[in-house]
């Protein structure tokens, strides 16, 4: 049986606004965990806040290969300086041997910033509009998490769950179905290499500012899995993520449903470890 649930903020540092959100809400004791978009120019500045909440949530690497500018030169992937869309990322990491040591090297950079900034390395790695599961790119992950972390030590989101659970939920439901498509395997192939996965997922969302947020979390804690993660995307509006991000009406409808949530007493906030995994 389930024995609570993590709730993580996506796009730590994208912008001040969702990260000043993101902040207020690990200070309320809202949130278990956030992912941190260390591509972002807001990173370093922000990084000491952050690092306060190290005790008590989750602080974990958002890879990012479709938002803004990369770390370092991409001259394959980003030949502008600016990284493209998820269908280009897809196609061109399967078909392009060079695009995909690209994508190798940058996923060490934004790694890299992390740990230089914090001192120490990631809870988690998950990506920026799921892009750690796409094939072509979950090798670099899972192979580089491998390589540089001793094992058990990071755990990896797999945003995939059973059919039957995602129908239950009623939210977004063949947005959800695809996005579980594209992680099929994913969690066999993190488990091969020894890292912490997580297991019964949701939050998938139609970001849609006239829906009722807090119906839809509780919905999220619906036929929740062993050690279930619910991803949600909290935010205050800035210019800055008017220009880089579909995602901006439904951030601060997010944010007041969040801070208002409490969870059920039978299923706890809590970080993963806290979950047997």
């Amino acid at each position: 049986m389930p024995t609570g649930f993590v709730l993580c903020a996506d796009d730590f540092a994208i912008t001040a606004g969702v990260s000043r959100s993101i902040l207020e809400l690990l200070g309320r004791g809202k949130l278990s965990a956030t992912g941190v978009m260390t591509s972002r120019p807001h990173w370093r500045g922000l990084a000491r806040e952050l690092g306060a909440f190290a005790e008590t949530a989750d602080l974990g690497l958002h890879f990012n290969l479709t938002c803004a500018a990369p770390l370092g030169a991409m001259p394959r992937l980003a030949p502008g300086g600016e990284l493209p869309a998820l269908g280009i990322v897809a196609r061109a990491a399967v078909l392009a041997p060079a695009v995909r040591r690209e994508i190798a090297a940058e996923f060490r950079r934004q790694l890299d910033a992390f740990e230089e900034a914090l001192g120490r390395p990631p809870d988690f790695v998950d990506g920026h509009q799921h892009v750690h599961v796409l094939p072509g790119v979950r090798r670099a992950v899972l192979d580089g998490l491998a390589r540089r972390y001793p094992a058990g030590s990071v755990y990896v989101r797999d945003p995939a769950d059973r059919v039957s659970a995602i129908r239950a939920r009623g939210v977004a439901v063949g947005k959800a179905l695809v996005i579980a498509g594209l992680a099929s395997g994913f969690r066999t192939a993190a488990l091969r290499r020894e890292l912490r996965v997580n297991r019964g997922f949701a939050g998938v969302a139609p970001f849609d500012p006239a829906r009722d947020f807090a119906a839809d979390l509780a919905r999220f804690l619906l036929c929740p899995g062993p050690a279930h993660l619910v991803m949600c995307h909290p935010g205050f509006v800035d210019d800055e993520l008017e220009r880089l991000d579909p995602v901006v009406a439904t951030r601060p409808v997010e944010h007041a449903a969040i801070a208002a949530f409490v969870p059920p007493s039978d299923l706890p906030l809590r970080r993963l470890s806290q979950l047997g995994v």
